[in-house]
């Protein structure tokens, strides 16, 4: 796994030494920054929450491009082990927050985010749980951009969130919603 774009553009990711995550590939992970980049513009200064992160590849992306900030919400020891090792690597710990735990575990939001990236373990469902939850905790703003990945066959459904774009990439599906 690389850095796509931005400030680390090319630098190798370290990935979980356990089978318990699966990282994001990078043509799909191409294809999610090119979605999200024609409808933000710009990362710059954003606030970003990468969610069910594993080692942190999205939220890195995303800090590379400008992004001014990114929580990390992951569980699995191993990726979190990557996922720190790979934040001190690039001198990026400073613009992180990692949450060690269960992302349903997560208390009310302090702020709002501008982009939160959801990464849950296919076939689970766990992706739009998440968002529902943290939806009614404070951590989605009027003008949030939400990226849901799931697996091609899986339909992503949120009570008060409209579907802005889907996109098939092999065997994963990209959803980009907003507020209804």
């Amino acid at each position: 796994m690389r850095v796509i774009a931005g400030e680390w553009r090319g630098r190798k990711l370290l990935a979980p030494k356990n089978d318990a995550t699966r990282p994001t590939a990078d043509r799909t992970r191409e294809t999610l920054f090119s979605m999200l980049a024609s409808r933000l513009g710009s990362f710059e200064g954003l606030h970003v929450a990468d969610l069910f992160a594993g080692s942190g590849a999205l939220g890195i992306e995303a800090l590379s491009r400008g992004a001014e900030h990114c929580l990390f919400g992951e569980q699995d020891r191993d990726a979190l082990d990557a996922l720190r090792k790979n934040l001190a690597t690039l001198g990026a710990a400073s613009r992180a927050d990692v949450r060690a735990g269960s992302v349903l575990g997560l208390g009310p939001g302090r702020r709002t985010f501008d982009l939160l990236l959801f990464d849950a373990p296919y076939d689970t469902g766990a992706g739009s749980v998440a968002l529902d939850k943290l939806n009614r905790l404070g951590w989605v703003g009027a003008d949030s951009l939400i990226s849901i990945e799931t697996s091609h066959k899986e339909s992503v459904e949120v009570a008060g969130f409209e579907i802005d774009a889907e996109r098939k990439v092999g065997k994963a599906k990209l959803t980009l919603l907003r507020l209804a």
